[in-house]
Protein backbone atom coordinates (compact mmCIF):
# COMPACT_ATOMS: atom_id res chain seq x y z
CA UNK A 1 0.00 0.00 0.00
CA UNK A 2 1.73 3.16 -0.89
CA UNK A 3 0.16 6.92 -0.26
CA UNK A 4 1.74 9.90 -2.27
CA UNK A 5 4.97 11.59 -0.77
CA UNK A 6 2.29 15.17 -0.51
CA UNK A 7 0.22 13.19 1.39
CA UNK A 8 2.55 11.99 3.85
CA UNK A 9 3.87 15.65 4.04
CA UNK A 10 0.46 16.72 4.55
CA UNK A 11 -0.44 14.12 7.41
CA UNK A 12 2.77 14.64 9.16
CA UNK A 13 2.35 18.65 9.13
CA UNK A 14 -0.70 18.65 10.58
CA UNK A 15 -0.44 16.12 13.24
CA UNK A 16 1.39 18.02 15.83
CA UNK A 17 3.73 15.99 17.68
CA UNK A 18 3.26 17.13 21.31
CA UNK A 19 -0.36 16.90 20.69
CA UNK A 20 0.12 13.29 19.99
CA UNK A 21 2.61 12.39 22.44
CA UNK A 22 0.91 14.23 25.12
CA UNK A 23 -2.02 12.15 25.13
CA UNK A 24 -0.20 8.83 25.84
CA UNK A 25 2.31 9.91 28.13
CA UNK A 26 3.12 13.00 30.68
CA UNK A 27 5.10 15.83 28.88
CA UNK A 28 6.52 19.30 30.84
CA UNK A 29 8.14 21.83 29.09
CA UNK A 30 12.00 22.25 29.73
CA UNK A 31 12.89 25.33 27.49
CA UNK A 32 12.23 25.19 24.23
CA UNK A 33 11.62 21.16 24.13
CA UNK A 34 9.17 19.07 26.23
CA UNK A 35 10.18 16.08 28.63
CA UNK A 36 8.36 13.59 30.09
CA UNK A 37 9.20 9.26 30.30
CA UNK A 38 10.06 7.43 27.93
CA UNK A 39 6.97 5.26 26.84
CA UNK A 40 9.93 2.68 25.06
CA UNK A 41 11.91 1.76 28.55
CA UNK A 42 11.28 1.95 32.06
CA UNK A 43 12.75 5.17 33.50
CA UNK A 44 12.37 7.15 36.52
CA UNK A 45 14.47 10.16 35.36
CA UNK A 46 12.72 11.48 32.21
CA UNK A 47 15.39 11.39 29.30
CA UNK A 48 12.71 11.83 26.46
CA UNK A 49 12.65 14.90 24.66
CA UNK A 50 10.58 16.13 22.29
CA UNK A 51 10.80 19.39 20.03
CA UNK A 52 8.44 21.13 18.56
CA UNK A 53 10.00 22.96 16.25
CA UNK A 54 12.00 20.20 14.59
CA UNK A 55 8.57 18.01 15.18
CA UNK A 56 10.93 15.45 16.47
CA UNK A 57 10.73 13.04 19.54
CA UNK A 58 14.28 11.63 20.53
CA UNK A 59 14.74 9.43 24.04
CA UNK A 60 18.68 9.86 25.74
CA UNK A 61 18.07 6.83 27.05
CA UNK A 62 16.96 4.06 24.89
CA UNK A 63 18.04 5.52 21.60
CA UNK A 64 14.17 5.81 20.28
CA UNK A 65 13.55 8.75 18.15
CA UNK A 66 11.25 10.05 15.11
CA UNK A 67 8.82 12.06 13.81
CA UNK A 68 4.96 11.68 14.30
CA UNK A 69 4.77 8.27 11.72
CA UNK A 70 7.80 6.42 14.31
CA UNK A 71 6.28 7.12 17.27
CA UNK A 72 2.55 5.70 16.22
CA UNK A 73 4.45 2.87 14.75
CA UNK A 74 6.30 2.07 17.73
CA UNK A 75 3.93 2.79 20.26
CA UNK A 76 0.63 0.77 18.43
CA UNK A 77 2.58 -1.07 16.85
CA UNK A 78 1.97 -0.38 13.32
CA UNK A 79 3.02 -0.57 9.73
CA UNK A 80 3.74 2.75 7.89
CA UNK A 81 0.63 2.56 6.00
CA UNK A 82 -1.60 1.92 9.22
CA UNK A 83 0.01 4.87 10.87
CA UNK A 84 -0.35 7.45 7.83
CA UNK A 85 -4.33 6.23 8.16
CA UNK A 86 -4.41 6.48 12.37
CA UNK A 87 -3.13 9.96 11.76
CA UNK A 88 -4.95 11.05 8.69
CA UNK A 89 -8.15 9.98 10.80
CA UNK A 90 -6.48 12.04 13.82
CA UNK A 91 -6.15 15.22 11.85
CA UNK A 92 -9.48 14.91 9.66
CA UNK A 93 -7.67 14.49 6.53
CA UNK A 94 -9.06 12.26 3.89
CA UNK A 95 -7.47 10.10 2.13
CA UNK A 96 -6.96 9.21 -1.70
CA UNK A 97 -7.71 5.81 -2.73
CA UNK A 98 -4.36 4.01 -1.96
CA UNK A 99 -2.42 3.31 -4.69
CA UNK A 100 -2.08 -0.59 -4.40
CA UNK A 101 -1.96 -3.82 -7.33
CA UNK A 102 -5.29 -5.90 -7.81
CA UNK A 103 -3.51 -8.43 -6.21
CA UNK A 104 -2.57 -6.44 -2.68
CA UNK A 105 -6.22 -4.83 -3.04
CA UNK A 106 -7.50 -8.79 -3.49
CA UNK A 107 -5.29 -9.52 -0.60
CA UNK A 108 -6.27 -6.60 1.68
CA UNK A 109 -10.10 -7.54 1.27
CA UNK A 110 -9.30 -11.11 2.47
CA UNK A 111 -7.88 -9.74 5.56
CA UNK A 112 -10.27 -7.51 6.03
CA UNK A 113 -12.84 -10.32 5.99
CA UNK A 114 -11.54 -13.02 7.91
CA UNK A 115 -10.98 -10.41 10.92
CA UNK A 116 -14.62 -9.42 10.60
CA UNK A 117 -15.21 -13.05 10.93
CA UNK A 118 -12.98 -13.61 14.22
CA UNK A 119 -14.71 -10.61 15.65
CA UNK A 120 -17.95 -11.90 15.20
CA UNK A 121 -16.94 -15.24 16.83
CA UNK A 122 -15.62 -13.54 19.35
CA UNK A 123 -19.45 -11.75 19.75
CA UNK A 124 -21.37 -15.47 19.35
CA UNK A 125 -18.86 -16.95 22.11
CA UNK A 126 -19.27 -14.34 24.95
CA UNK A 127 -23.14 -14.32 24.02
CA UNK A 128 -23.31 -18.17 24.29
CA UNK A 129 -21.21 -18.02 27.73
CA UNK A 130 -23.69 -14.96 29.23
CA UNK A 131 -26.82 -16.82 28.14
CA UNK A 132 -29.15 -18.40 30.59
CA UNK A 133 -29.38 -21.52 28.45
CA UNK A 134 -26.11 -23.08 29.72
CA UNK A 135 -24.55 -21.90 32.20
CA UNK A 136 -21.16 -24.57 32.10
CA UNK A 137 -18.75 -21.86 30.89
CA UNK A 138 -19.76 -19.14 32.88
CA UNK A 139 -19.58 -21.72 36.18
CA UNK A 140 -15.91 -22.75 34.90
CA UNK A 141 -14.58 -19.08 34.77
CA UNK A 142 -15.95 -18.25 38.03
CA UNK A 143 -14.89 -21.45 39.89
CA UNK A 144 -11.47 -20.35 38.62
CA UNK A 145 -12.06 -17.27 40.23
CA UNK A 146 -12.29 -15.01 37.64
CA UNK A 147 -14.69 -11.72 37.75
CA UNK A 148 -17.31 -10.48 35.78
CA UNK A 149 -14.58 -7.23 34.61
CA UNK A 150 -11.56 -9.80 33.87
CA UNK A 151 -14.31 -11.91 31.71
CA UNK A 152 -15.02 -9.17 29.77
CA UNK A 153 -11.41 -7.67 29.43
CA UNK A 154 -10.42 -10.60 27.78
CA UNK A 155 -13.41 -11.64 26.07
CA UNK A 156 -13.89 -14.95 27.05
CA UNK A 157 -16.54 -17.23 26.29
CA UNK A 158 -17.92 -20.48 25.27
CA UNK A 159 -18.84 -22.20 22.06
CA UNK A 160 -22.12 -24.38 23.56
CA UNK A 161 -22.26 -28.30 23.17
CA UNK A 162 -23.92 -28.16 20.08
CA UNK A 163 -21.90 -25.54 18.13
CA UNK A 164 -24.21 -22.86 16.39
CA UNK A 165 -20.99 -20.71 15.15
CA UNK A 166 -21.20 -21.39 11.27
CA UNK A 167 -25.29 -21.04 11.03
CA UNK A 168 -24.76 -17.82 13.15
CA UNK A 169 -22.00 -16.22 10.62
CA UNK A 170 -23.69 -17.79 7.49
CA UNK A 171 -26.51 -15.92 8.96
CA UNK A 172 -24.18 -12.95 9.11
CA UNK A 173 -23.54 -13.16 5.02
CA UNK A 174 -20.09 -14.93 4.92
CA UNK A 175 -19.51 -17.40 1.98
CA UNK A 176 -18.24 -20.88 2.97
CA UNK A 177 -15.33 -19.71 1.16
CA UNK A 178 -14.39 -16.93 3.22
CA UNK A 179 -15.72 -19.02 6.68
CA UNK A 180 -12.95 -21.74 5.57
CA UNK A 181 -10.31 -18.98 5.38
CA UNK A 182 -10.90 -18.43 8.84
CA UNK A 183 -9.95 -21.96 10.87
CA UNK A 184 -12.84 -21.76 12.88
CA UNK A 185 -14.64 -24.49 10.85
CA UNK A 186 -13.79 -27.65 9.21
CA UNK A 187 -15.40 -28.86 5.33
CA UNK A 188 -16.47 -32.20 4.24
CA UNK A 189 -18.29 -32.92 1.53
CA UNK A 190 -20.76 -35.17 2.94
CA UNK A 191 -21.22 -33.48 6.09
CA UNK A 192 -21.08 -30.52 5.00
CA UNK A 193 -19.21 -27.55 7.58
CA UNK A 194 -18.58 -28.40 11.77
CA UNK A 195 -17.71 -25.85 14.07
CA UNK A 196 -14.05 -26.72 14.72
CA UNK A 197 -14.65 -25.57 19.06
CA UNK A 198 -17.60 -27.39 20.41
CA UNK A 199 -17.87 -27.56 24.16
CA UNK A 200 -14.85 -25.42 24.84
CA UNK A 201 -14.16 -22.37 26.96
CA UNK A 202 -13.03 -19.79 24.58
CA UNK A 203 -9.91 -17.61 24.92
CA UNK A 204 -9.99 -14.99 22.15
CA UNK A 205 -6.56 -13.98 20.75
CA UNK A 206 -5.51 -10.49 20.02
CA UNK A 207 -2.94 -9.13 17.93
CA UNK A 208 -1.21 -5.39 19.77
CA UNK A 209 -4.45 -3.55 18.11
CA UNK A 210 -6.57 -5.33 19.94
CA UNK A 211 -8.35 -7.13 17.52
CA UNK A 212 -9.11 -10.49 17.29
CA UNK A 213 -7.10 -12.87 14.97
CA UNK A 214 -7.47 -16.62 16.19
CA UNK A 215 -8.69 -18.55 19.30
CA UNK A 216 -7.74 -21.00 21.80
CA UNK A 217 -10.37 -23.22 23.56
CA UNK A 218 -10.34 -25.59 26.52
CA UNK A 219 -12.50 -28.71 26.70
CA UNK A 220 -15.39 -28.75 29.53
CA UNK A 221 -14.58 -32.36 30.76
CA UNK A 222 -11.96 -34.76 30.10
CA UNK A 223 -12.06 -35.12 26.13
CA UNK A 224 -8.78 -34.97 24.69
CA UNK A 225 -7.15 -32.61 23.01
CA UNK A 226 -7.05 -30.69 26.34
CA UNK A 227 -6.54 -27.16 24.38
CA UNK A 228 -7.05 -26.64 20.82
CA UNK A 229 -6.22 -23.48 18.85
CA UNK A 230 -6.86 -21.70 15.71
CA UNK A 231 -4.81 -22.93 12.93
CA UNK A 232 -2.11 -20.16 11.43
CA UNK A 233 -4.47 -18.30 8.52
CA UNK A 234 -4.25 -15.17 6.76
CA UNK A 235 -3.95 -12.65 9.83
CA UNK A 236 -2.61 -15.17 12.46
CA UNK A 237 0.63 -16.08 12.55
CA UNK A 238 1.65 -18.32 16.20
CA UNK A 239 5.13 -17.77 15.99
CA UNK A 240 4.91 -13.91 15.76
CA UNK A 241 2.42 -13.48 18.27
CA UNK A 242 1.86 -13.70 22.21
CA UNK A 243 -1.19 -13.86 24.56
CA UNK A 244 -2.31 -11.11 26.18
CA UNK A 245 0.30 -8.93 24.94
CA UNK A 246 -2.25 -6.16 23.81
CA UNK A 247 -2.43 -5.79 27.34
CA UNK A 248 1.04 -6.17 28.74
CA UNK A 249 2.95 -3.59 25.56
CA UNK A 250 0.93 -0.85 27.56
CA UNK A 251 2.97 -2.16 31.32
CA UNK A 252 5.00 0.73 33.05
CA UNK A 253 7.34 -2.41 34.20
CA UNK A 254 10.76 -2.82 33.09
CA UNK A 255 9.88 -6.41 32.30
CA UNK A 256 7.36 -9.20 31.28
CA UNK A 257 6.46 -12.31 32.94
CA UNK A 258 6.41 -14.97 30.56
CA UNK A 259 3.92 -17.60 30.98
CA UNK A 260 2.89 -20.80 29.53
CA UNK A 261 -1.12 -20.53 28.88
CA UNK A 262 -3.89 -18.75 28.64
CA UNK A 263 -5.58 -18.71 32.28
CA UNK A 264 -1.56 -17.87 33.90
CA UNK A 265 -2.02 -14.72 32.29
CA UNK A 266 -5.29 -13.91 32.77
CA UNK A 267 -4.93 -14.59 36.55
CA UNK A 268 -1.98 -12.80 36.62
CA UNK A 269 -3.63 -9.70 34.89
CA UNK A 270 -6.57 -9.84 37.20
CA UNK A 271 -4.00 -9.78 40.54
CA UNK A 272 -2.65 -6.50 39.35
CA UNK A 273 0.63 -8.29 37.23
CA UNK A 274 -0.74 -6.31 33.46
CA UNK A 275 2.88 -7.17 32.42
CA UNK A 276 2.26 -11.39 31.99
CA UNK A 277 2.08 -13.01 28.40
CA UNK A 278 2.39 -16.14 27.10
CA UNK A 279 3.37 -17.98 24.02
CA UNK A 280 0.50 -19.62 22.13
CA UNK A 281 0.36 -23.38 22.45
CA UNK A 282 4.04 -23.85 21.20
CA UNK A 283 7.64 -23.55 22.40
CA UNK A 284 8.80 -20.16 22.35
CA UNK A 285 10.03 -18.84 19.00
CA UNK A 286 12.76 -16.01 18.28
CA UNK A 287 10.21 -14.12 16.53
CA UNK A 288 8.09 -13.96 19.74
CA UNK A 289 11.49 -13.33 21.58
CA UNK A 290 12.06 -10.66 19.43
CA UNK A 291 8.40 -8.75 19.77
CA UNK A 292 9.05 -9.03 23.15
CA UNK A 293 12.19 -6.79 22.73
CA UNK A 294 10.62 -4.04 21.20
CA UNK A 295 8.78 -3.07 24.79
CA UNK A 296 11.03 -4.42 27.37
CA UNK A 297 14.68 -5.50 28.16
CA UNK A 298 14.12 -8.28 30.49
CA UNK A 299 11.89 -11.18 31.22
CA UNK A 300 10.87 -13.59 33.88
CA UNK A 301 9.96 -16.71 33.47
CA UNK A 302 6.85 -18.16 35.19
CA UNK A 303 6.81 -21.47 33.47
CA UNK A 304 5.08 -24.10 35.85
CA UNK A 305 7.38 -25.56 38.44
CA UNK A 306 7.22 -29.38 36.80
CA UNK A 307 9.88 -31.20 35.05
CA UNK A 308 8.12 -30.05 31.20
CA UNK A 309 8.24 -26.37 33.05
CA UNK A 310 11.67 -26.71 33.62
CA UNK A 311 12.55 -28.10 30.34
CA UNK A 312 10.39 -25.64 28.93
CA UNK A 313 12.43 -22.78 30.82
CA UNK A 314 16.07 -24.42 29.82
CA UNK A 315 14.65 -24.22 25.73
CA UNK A 316 12.95 -20.42 26.31
CA UNK A 317 16.60 -18.50 28.20
CA UNK A 318 19.06 -18.86 24.97
CA UNK A 319 16.14 -18.22 22.57
CA UNK A 320 15.51 -14.99 25.03
CA UNK A 321 19.09 -13.81 25.64
CA UNK A 322 19.51 -14.20 21.70
CA UNK A 323 17.19 -11.15 21.15
CA UNK A 324 19.26 -9.51 23.82
CA UNK A 325 16.91 -9.39 27.05
CA UNK A 326 17.68 -10.11 30.53
CA UNK A 327 16.61 -13.24 31.85
CA UNK A 328 15.23 -14.46 35.07
CA UNK A 329 13.01 -17.42 36.57
CA UNK A 330 10.64 -17.06 39.04
CA UNK A 331 10.69 -19.44 41.57
CA UNK A 332 6.65 -20.73 42.12
CA UNK A 333 7.26 -23.80 44.89
CA UNK A 334 5.74 -25.29 46.35
CA UNK A 335 2.74 -24.49 44.00
CA UNK A 336 2.42 -25.34 40.10
CA UNK A 337 1.47 -22.27 38.24
CA UNK A 338 0.75 -18.82 38.69
CA UNK A 339 -2.51 -19.56 39.38
CA UNK A 340 -1.98 -22.05 41.99
CA UNK A 341 0.37 -20.06 43.90
CA UNK A 342 -1.71 -16.84 43.82
CA UNK A 343 -4.90 -18.67 45.45
CA UNK A 344 -2.71 -20.18 47.83
CA UNK A 345 0.08 -17.48 49.01
CA UNK A 346 -1.35 -14.27 47.49
CA UNK A 347 -0.51 -11.71 45.43
CA UNK A 348 2.59 -9.58 48.04
CA UNK A 349 4.67 -13.24 47.98
CA UNK A 350 4.19 -13.58 44.14
CA UNK A 351 6.00 -10.15 44.10
CA UNK A 352 8.27 -11.34 46.50
CA UNK A 353 9.15 -13.95 44.20
CA UNK A 354 9.54 -11.55 41.33
CA UNK A 355 11.97 -9.33 43.03
CA UNK A 356 13.67 -12.61 44.08
CA UNK A 357 14.01 -14.30 41.02
CA UNK A 358 17.08 -16.33 39.60
CA UNK A 359 19.52 -15.35 37.10
CA UNK A 360 18.93 -17.71 34.89
CA UNK A 361 22.54 -18.57 34.50
CA UNK A 362 22.33 -19.75 38.10
CA UNK A 363 18.74 -21.21 37.44
CA UNK A 364 20.83 -23.15 34.58
CA UNK A 365 23.38 -24.32 36.69
CA UNK A 366 20.99 -25.15 39.82
CA UNK A 367 19.11 -27.52 37.37
CA UNK A 368 22.38 -29.11 36.10
CA UNK A 369 23.64 -29.96 40.06
CA UNK A 370 20.57 -31.78 40.46
CA UNK A 371 21.84 -34.71 37.96
CA UNK A 372 25.27 -35.53 39.89
CA UNK A 373 25.76 -36.84 43.24
CA UNK A 374 28.43 -34.66 45.19
CA UNK A 375 29.41 -37.02 47.40
CA UNK A 376 30.63 -39.01 44.40
CA UNK A 377 34.44 -37.53 43.67
CA UNK A 378 33.81 -38.16 39.79
CA UNK A 379 30.46 -36.72 39.29
CA UNK A 380 31.50 -33.65 41.31
CA UNK A 381 34.29 -33.34 38.32
CA UNK A 382 31.91 -34.14 35.42
CA UNK A 383 29.90 -31.38 37.22
CA UNK A 384 32.56 -28.92 37.30
CA UNK A 385 33.57 -29.50 33.66
CA UNK A 386 30.22 -29.55 32.76
CA UNK A 387 29.58 -26.17 34.27
CA UNK A 388 32.92 -24.40 32.51
CA UNK A 389 31.08 -25.39 29.24
CA UNK A 390 28.22 -23.48 30.14
CA UNK A 391 30.36 -20.67 31.19
CA UNK A 392 31.61 -20.41 27.21
CA UNK A 393 28.46 -18.67 26.70
CA UNK A 394 29.99 -15.46 27.77
CA UNK A 395 32.25 -14.09 25.12
CA UNK A 396 32.78 -11.13 26.95
CA UNK A 397 36.48 -11.39 29.52
CA UNK A 398 35.04 -9.47 32.38
CA UNK A 399 31.14 -10.90 32.13
CA UNK A 400 33.07 -14.57 31.81
CA UNK A 401 35.02 -13.83 34.90
CA UNK A 402 32.04 -12.27 36.77
CA UNK A 403 30.22 -15.27 36.68
CA UNK A 404 33.15 -18.01 37.12
CA UNK A 405 34.07 -16.19 40.27
CA UNK A 406 30.70 -16.12 41.22
CA UNK A 407 29.99 -19.81 40.40
CA UNK A 408 33.41 -20.53 42.08
CA UNK A 409 32.22 -19.07 44.96
CA UNK A 410 28.59 -21.02 44.93
CA UNK A 411 30.20 -24.80 44.65
CA UNK A 412 33.62 -24.03 46.98
CA UNK A 413 35.85 -24.12 43.97
CA UNK A 414 38.76 -21.97 43.44
CA UNK A 415 38.12 -19.04 40.86
CA UNK A 416 41.49 -20.33 38.88
CA UNK A 417 40.62 -23.61 39.04
CA UNK A 418 36.89 -22.91 37.40
CA UNK A 419 38.90 -20.95 34.82
CA UNK A 420 41.33 -22.97 33.37
CA UNK A 421 38.85 -25.77 33.09
CA UNK A 422 36.70 -23.03 30.71
CA UNK A 423 40.00 -22.73 28.83
CA UNK A 424 40.23 -26.19 28.71
CA UNK A 425 36.65 -26.97 27.94
CA UNK A 426 37.00 -24.30 24.77
CA UNK A 427 40.03 -26.28 23.42
CA UNK A 428 38.28 -29.46 23.58
CA UNK A 429 35.04 -28.10 21.84
CA UNK A 430 36.62 -25.82 19.07
CA UNK A 431 39.93 -27.20 18.68
CA UNK A 432 41.24 -23.48 19.63
CA UNK A 433 40.45 -21.90 22.48
CA UNK A 434 37.34 -18.94 22.02
CA UNK A 435 38.08 -15.71 21.10
CA UNK A 436 38.08 -13.60 24.72
CA UNK A 437 37.77 -10.13 23.88
CA UNK A 438 39.40 -8.02 26.43
CA UNK A 439 38.26 -4.52 27.15
CA UNK A 440 41.51 -2.95 25.05
CA UNK A 441 39.85 -5.30 22.04
CA UNK A 442 36.37 -3.45 22.73
CA UNK A 443 38.17 -0.42 22.88
CA UNK A 444 39.26 -0.81 19.48
CA UNK A 445 36.15 -1.66 18.06
CA UNK A 446 34.75 1.42 19.02
CA UNK A 447 37.89 3.02 17.43
CA UNK A 448 36.88 1.11 13.86
CA UNK A 449 33.61 2.53 14.51
CA UNK A 450 34.68 6.20 14.77
CA UNK A 451 34.28 6.93 10.77
CA UNK A 452 30.46 5.88 11.33
CA UNK A 453 30.57 8.44 14.36
CA UNK A 454 32.13 11.47 12.08
CA UNK A 455 29.58 10.52 9.06
CA UNK A 456 26.87 10.80 11.78
CA UNK A 457 27.70 13.94 13.39
CA UNK A 458 27.86 15.73 10.37
CA UNK A 459 24.85 14.81 8.98
CA UNK A 460 22.81 15.96 12.29
CA UNK A 461 24.92 19.41 12.02
CA UNK A 462 23.70 19.87 8.58
CA UNK A 463 20.23 18.68 9.33
CA UNK A 464 20.49 21.69 12.11
CA UNK A 465 22.31 24.33 10.33
CA UNK A 466 21.73 23.71 6.45
CA UNK A 467 23.85 26.38 5.59
CA UNK A 468 26.81 24.12 6.10
CA UNK A 469 26.07 22.29 2.58
CA UNK A 470 27.00 25.84 1.31
CA UNK A 471 30.62 25.63 2.66
CA UNK A 472 30.97 21.68 1.69
CA UNK A 473 30.24 22.17 -1.97
CA UNK A 474 33.04 20.58 -4.22
CA UNK A 475 34.37 18.92 -0.80
CA UNK A 476 31.89 16.60 0.37
CA UNK A 477 29.01 14.64 -1.60
CA UNK A 478 26.49 11.88 -0.84
CA UNK A 479 28.69 9.27 -2.17
CA UNK A 480 31.16 9.98 0.80
CA UNK A 481 28.59 8.35 2.82
CA UNK A 482 28.94 4.35 1.44
CA UNK A 483 26.97 2.88 4.48
CA UNK A 484 23.22 2.74 4.89
CA UNK A 485 20.85 4.64 6.26
CA UNK A 486 23.38 7.45 6.08
CA UNK A 487 24.17 7.49 2.38
CA UNK A 488 20.02 7.83 1.89
CA UNK A 489 20.07 10.47 4.24
CA UNK A 490 22.62 12.10 3.11
CA UNK A 491 20.96 12.55 -0.57
CA UNK A 492 17.90 12.99 1.00
CA UNK A 493 19.29 16.31 2.95
CA UNK A 494 21.29 17.81 -0.20
CA UNK A 495 18.34 17.69 -2.37
CA UNK A 496 16.08 18.51 0.21
CA UNK A 497 18.30 22.23 0.24
CA UNK A 498 19.59 22.61 -3.07
CA UNK A 499 15.32 22.38 -4.10
CA UNK A 500 14.28 24.43 -1.13
CA UNK A 501 16.89 25.58 0.23
CA UNK A 502 16.28 24.55 3.64
CA UNK A 503 15.73 21.00 5.64
CA UNK A 504 12.82 19.99 7.44
CA UNK A 505 14.03 16.72 9.18
CA UNK A 506 10.57 15.91 10.50
CA UNK A 507 9.70 15.70 6.72
CA UNK A 508 12.91 13.61 5.44
CA UNK A 509 11.79 10.79 8.03
CA UNK A 510 8.86 10.12 6.18
CA UNK A 511 11.19 8.53 2.96
CA UNK A 512 11.98 5.66 5.50
CA UNK A 513 8.97 3.48 5.95
CA UNK A 514 10.33 0.79 8.26
CA UNK A 515 10.35 1.83 12.10
CA UNK A 516 13.96 0.28 12.45
CA UNK A 517 15.69 2.75 9.85
CA UNK A 518 13.44 5.38 11.16
CA UNK A 519 14.79 5.06 14.55
CA UNK A 520 18.57 4.57 13.22
CA UNK A 521 18.23 8.34 11.32
CA UNK A 522 16.25 10.01 14.09
CA UNK A 523 19.23 8.78 15.94
CA UNK A 524 21.81 10.54 13.43
CA UNK A 525 19.74 13.38 13.49
CA UNK A 526 19.59 14.06 17.02
CA UNK A 527 23.65 13.65 17.25
CA UNK A 528 24.81 17.01 19.09
CA UNK A 529 28.08 18.10 19.79
CA UNK A 530 28.67 18.54 23.82
CA UNK A 531 28.04 21.83 24.88
CA UNK A 532 31.58 23.06 26.24
CA UNK A 533 32.20 23.13 22.19
CA UNK A 534 29.30 24.81 21.07
CA UNK A 535 30.68 28.16 20.35
CA UNK A 536 31.82 29.10 16.77
CA UNK A 537 35.19 28.36 17.05
CA UNK A 538 35.22 24.56 18.74
CA UNK A 539 32.84 23.53 16.15
CA UNK A 540 34.82 25.23 13.16
CA UNK A 541 37.55 22.85 14.47
CA UNK A 542 34.94 19.84 14.70
CA UNK A 543 33.07 20.58 11.41
CA UNK A 544 37.11 20.62 10.00
CA UNK A 545 38.10 17.38 11.62
CA UNK A 546 34.86 14.99 10.74
CA UNK A 547 35.08 17.12 7.07
CA UNK A 548 38.78 15.59 7.07
CA UNK A 549 38.17 12.03 8.27
CA UNK A 550 34.80 11.26 5.99
CA UNK A 551 36.63 12.67 2.83
CA UNK A 552 40.02 10.69 3.93
CA UNK A 553 38.06 7.30 4.43
CA UNK A 554 36.75 8.04 1.01
CA UNK A 555 39.82 8.76 -0.70
CA UNK A 556 41.34 5.47 0.41
CA UNK A 557 38.72 3.77 -0.67
CA UNK A 558 39.02 5.09 -4.06
CA UNK A 559 42.60 4.16 -3.58
CA UNK A 560 42.18 0.51 -3.01
CA UNK A 561 39.80 0.66 -6.39
CA UNK A 562 41.85 2.52 -8.41
CA UNK A 563 42.27 0.95 -12.12
CA UNK A 564 45.48 3.07 -13.39
CA UNK A 565 48.55 4.73 -12.09
CA UNK A 566 47.10 8.26 -13.42
CA UNK A 567 44.12 7.95 -11.52
CA UNK A 568 46.21 7.07 -8.50
CA UNK A 569 48.67 9.91 -8.94
CA UNK A 570 45.46 11.77 -8.91
CA UNK A 571 43.99 10.60 -5.61
CA UNK A 572 47.77 11.24 -4.36
CA UNK A 573 47.28 14.74 -5.03
CA UNK A 574 43.94 14.60 -3.60
CA UNK A 575 45.33 13.16 -0.21
CA UNK A 576 47.38 16.10 -0.02
CA UNK A 577 45.45 18.97 -0.59
CA UNK A 578 42.91 17.51 2.08
CA UNK A 579 45.98 18.02 4.84
CA UNK A 580 45.36 22.10 3.74
CA UNK A 581 41.46 22.30 3.62
CA UNK A 582 39.67 24.69 6.12
CA UNK A 583 36.88 25.46 6.24
CA UNK A 584 35.12 28.72 7.37
CA UNK A 585 32.15 28.85 9.43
Amino acid sequence: MYYPDETVEEVRSRTDIVGLISSCINLKKQGANYVGLCPFHNEKTPSFSVSPAKQMYYCFGCGAGGNVFTFAMEYDNLTFPEAVQMLAKRSGIVLPEADESEEARKQDSIRKRVLDIQNDAGVFYYSILKSDKDKAGYNYFKGRGLTDDTIRKFGLGYSGKSGGLYRYLKGRGYSDNELNMSGLFTFDERKGARDKFWNRVMFPIMDVNNRVIAFGGRVMGDALPKYLNSPETVIFDKSRNLYGLNYARRTRNRYFILCEGYMDVITLHQAGFECACASLGTALTGLQASLIKRYVNQVIISYDSDSAGVKASLRAIPILKNAGLSVKVLDMSPYKDPDEFIKNLGVEEYRNRIDNAQNSFYFEISVLEKNYDFSDPEQKTEFYNEAARKLLVFEDELERNNYTEAIAARYNIRSEQLKKLVLKQSANIAGVPVTIRTRSERRDDKKDDGIGQAQALLLSLIANEPYIIDRLKGIITADDFPDEPCHSLAELLFSQYKSEGTIVPARILNSFQDVNEQTAVANILNKNIPDDKNDKYEKEKILNEIVKRIRKQSIDRMTRNAANPEELQSLMIMRADLQKLHISL
